[in-house]
């Protein structure tokens, strides 16, 4: 631990407050560590790992990636340069605004370098070179990657050759991890006690997604996060135009888990006892993006319990009306403002820079 420089309050990216005029649901960052210390050894394992699936992370990593997110919201944390030296690759062949930009920051704002692939077509696979040759070259070129890519086997192509790490930032239908650890780091800081392994079981959750994780790679994987969480949760129910939502990897995953799910296509039938709804209507079918379960919507007037919240992956299109951005239900904004923190938590980690943090204790 770097005990020379004293711990500050963040000022370069600081907690942000909702506008004045507004009651969306903002957490604080410290309510999630405050008697609860982080315990870094559980992450030093994901030290030089591959990032590729919500299903390898435990319940004690996304737990401890979540605090220490919530650490770095809250100090100042250029000062220590933790990722001085490092070079990270943003390679996404597929286009992004948020996930792209959030990752160059969190890379940026701890003192690493990024080399940008914004556009695929400007890459050699444009001429027909595989994934695997592209690889090899990224061996000499950085210190990790992070790759969005159309083709859900883009990963395991890419890694024939990849002995850097790799973070899969979304491949074709597959999966979309660091969404489900920025979506978790949001949920967490709402109820800092899901952070806890032993539960209350009068405060489990009512679980509501809008959508269909068999086809949407961020609701896949956020459903697929949520499993770590069982203990907390009373059950999903999954609200989709599909009568098989999930496909058969995430059944057996459900399966497995043992927790309570259901199936429904009707959104008046469930929407008034959830706890925690995410949606989505985004999937990346074949070439091309499609609009599925459009036809479920939530805005201002629906039917909502009273200290329900809502998250949503963003983009959105009209499922999730803006009616709703100035109310309590809206937990999407600290969503996607968390991010940044949640991916430098996994940066730090997966590049083996947690002792560039200062001494902690004394938060």
């Amino acid at each position: 631990m770097n005990e020379e420089t004293p711990i500050e309050e963040n000022r370069q990216t600081p907690f942000l407050e909702p506008p004045s005029d507004s009651e969306a649901t903002r957490p604080e960052p410290s309510d999630l560590f405050n008697n609860n210390p982080l315990q870094l050894d559980k992450l030093r394992s994901l030290e030089g790992q591959n990032i590729l699936s919500a299903t390898q992370f435990s319940f004690g990593q996304v737990a401890e990636l979540c605090k220490l997110a919530a650490i770095l919201e809250k100090i100042e944390v250029w000062p220590y340069h933790p990722l001085d030296g490092k070079i990270a690759v943003t390679a996404f062949f597929e286009p992004s605004t948020r996930t792209r930009i959030s990752f160059e920051s969190s890379v940026h704002r701890l003192g690493g370098k990024v080399i940008s692939i914004a556009d695929g077509t400007t890459t050699g696979q444009a001429k027909g070179e595989s994934l695997g040759d592209i690889g090899e070259m990224f061996n000499a070129y950085a210190d990790l990657v992070i790759m969005r890519h159309t083709e859900t086997d883009a990963p395991e192509q890419i890694l024939n050759n990849l002995r850097i790490p790799l973070i899969n930032a979304g491949n074709g239908s597959g999966e979309h991890p660091t969404q489900a650890l920025a979506d978790w780091f949001a949920i967490l800081k709402w109820k800092p006690s899901l952070a806890e392994p032993n539960p209350n079981r009068e405060n489990q959750l009512h679980l509501g997604i809008l959508g269909t994780p068999g086809s949407m790679r961020a609701v896949k994987s956020f459903l697929l996060m949520a499993l770590l969480f069982k203990d907390h949760i009373k059950k999903v129910t999954v609200i989709s135009e599909m009568a098989d939502p999930f496909g058969s990897d995430v059944i057996d995953h459900l399966t497995a888990a043992g927790i309570e799910y259901g199936v429904t296509n009707d959104i008046q039938e469930t929407i008034a006892d959830l706890d925690v709804i995410y949606m989505n209507s985004i999937a990346f079918l074949g070439d091309s993006y499609k609009n599925l379960d459009a036809r479920f919507k939530l805005d201002s007037n629906s039917p909502l319990k009273e200290d329900a919240v809502i998250l949503h992956p963003l983009a959105r299109l009209d499922e999730l009306d803006s009616s709703l951005d100035k109310t309590p239900h809206n937990l999407y904004f600290s969503q996607a403002h968390g991010a940044v923190f949640i991916r430098q938590a996994l940066l730090m980690s997966v590049l083996g820079r947690l002792d560039s943090l200062p001494d902690l204790d004394k938060l």
